[in-house]
C-alpha cells in the first residue's frame, strides 16, 4: 500500500538575541514529545507561506513575517511520507501561547541539536547551525 504524502511547513523563528524557537509536540499525537519547528499541514489551494502564517496563528497566536526558505526535506514515517519546507521567520506581533505544544524553548542556534527532534526537522537543523551557529565567533 502506498503511504500518504503529507506536505507541511515549519517556521524557524529567531528572536532579537538570535535564539531559535523550539516547540515540543504533545503526547497522544504522532511523534509525541519530539521537538519541532512550529507549523503544520498545507491545505488544498494554500501556498506554503499562507499555510505557515495560518498555522502559527492557530498553534501559537503569533503573526509572523516569513523570510528565506531554508530547505525542503522528505522523511518516511510509519504514518506517511512527510515533505517539510522550513523558512526563517520573525514574530511580527503577538506573544507565544502554547495552544498545541506542551513546551517551548528559545535556544542559540549552536545548541538546537541538543533536543530530541522529529527526524524530518534534522536536515534543517544542520543548515541552521551552519548559517547561524558560528555568527558569534566570527
Amino acid at each position: 500500500m502506498t503511504k500518504k504524502k503529507i506536505h507541511v511547513v515549519g517556521a524557524v523563528i529567531e528572536n532579537d538575541l538570535g535564539e531559535i524557537l523550539c516547540a515540543q509536540r504533545p503526547e497522544g499525537k504522532n511523534l509525541a514529545l519530539k521537538w519541532e519547528f512550529p507549523g503544520g499541514k498545507i491545505e488544498a489551494d494554500e501556498s506554503p507561506e499562507d499555510a505557515l502564517k495560518r498555522e502559527l496563528i492557530e498553534e501559537m497566536a503569533l503573526d509572523i513575517t516569513i523570510e528565506d526558505k531554508i530547505t525542503t526535506t522528505t522523511h518516511e514515517y510509519d504514518f506517511g511520507i512527510v515533505e517539510l519546507t522550513t523558512y526563517f521567520s520573525k514574530i511580527k506581533s503577538g506573544t507565544v501561547e502554547l495552544l498545541e505544544h506542551v513546551q517551548m524553548k528559545w535556544l542559540p542556534a549552536a545548541d538546537i541539536d541538543t533536543l530530541d527532534w522529529a527526524p524530518a526537522d534534522i536536515p534543517a537543523i544542520k543548515i541552521i547551525k551552519e548559517k547561524k551557529g558560528n555568527r558569534i565567533e566570527n
